[in-house]
């Protein structure tokens, strides 16, 4: 017992960096542990189980009627995480509204071969837009200057293992040098400003874990770059001048339509998570977070 114990816990350790998932959970579910003990978030518990409640089956029915492989799982407790610590409800039903729409947009709204929508992006834009009810949350994390390099020393590790780095530079030269360019040399503000803006745990956490969802960006590099940095505009531009909670979220919901016709004009390389996902398409389209 103890040998086929200790065999297994090797083979989950030797499998743990092959997949950049392994590293967006660890990391989420890091957040998420300390926005509740650490921060203090007025969370209720059971947003978080009817989240991953909703979610999970949602991708389990995926799972067993299109014969996706069961490490989609991942995707969908990816999203789940997101949900949590991104988007907040006093509704039971409009909490499992957005799960529902985060894992169903992945197998609705598709084109060749993958979706072009953020699960989670769409789950919150969408339920807020249909519903009316519900918010999206950055003020929950202040504005702790530890967060700059908490946030971005783990989630520079996930992109660089996704390979999506020049998407998370790129959106924040769009939308931190618009601000800096705004806020310091238009507006005289002081520089402890600009630090309060990117500090903010919300706006690290979708540079590096959200706008950089290798599987619903352009597929070629040249074109992601540009777009990341339209989304980063289009961030600041209504924020400064539209005064739009969570611009960043709403600017990466309206430009993602705009993914399938990129990867139609500009071919690139399709994202695979890992080896086996490519095996596995045999089977049918790859639905990952």
């Amino acid at each position: 017992m103890y040998t086929h114990l200790r065999t297994g816990l090797r083979a989950a350790l030797q499998s743990f960096p092959k997949d950049a998932r392994h590293y967006q959970i660890s990391f989420l579910l890091l957040f998420l542990f300390t926005g509740i003990f650490s921060l203090k978030w007025p969370i209720d518990p059971n947003q978080i189980f009817i989240t991953f409640f909703i979610a999970l089956i949602v991708q389990t029915f995926g799972i067993i009627f299109l014969k996706l492989p069961i490490t989609s799982l991942k995707s969908a407790f990816i999203s789940s995480l997101s949900l949590c610590l991104l988007f907040r409800c006093d509704q039971y039903i409009i909490i499992a509204l957005a799960a529902l729409i985060t894992i169903a947009s992945k197998f609705i709204f598709r084109a060749q071969g993958k979706h072009f929508f953020n699960p989670a992006n769409i789950g919150i834009c969408a339920t807020i837009l249909l519903t009316g009810q519900g918010w999206i949350s950055p003020g929950q994390w202040g504005s702790d200057g530890l967060w700059l390099f908490v946030v971005g020393i783990l989630g520079f590790l996930v992109v660089t293992k996704a390979n999506r780095m020049e998407l998370a530079i790129s959106f924040l030269v769009g939308y931190g040098g618009a601000q800096i360019i705004r806020m310091y040399f238009y507006q005289g503000w002081p520089a402890d400003a600009l630090t309060h803006l990117f500090t903010n745990g919300a706006l690290l956490l979708f540079t590096f874990f959200m706008v950089t969802d290798p599987a619903s960006t352009p597929t070629h590099k040249t074109v992601r770059i540009i777009w990341a940095l339209a989304v980063g505009l289009l961030a600041f531009y209504l924020q400064a001048y539209k005064w739009v909670n969570g611009s960043p979220i709403w600017a990466l919901f309206l430009l993602s339509p705009l993914t399938p016709l990129l990867d139609y004009l500009f071919k690139g390389e399709k994202f695979q998570w890992t080896k086996s996902d490519q095996s596995s398409t045999q089977l049918a389209p790859i639905i990952h977070q």
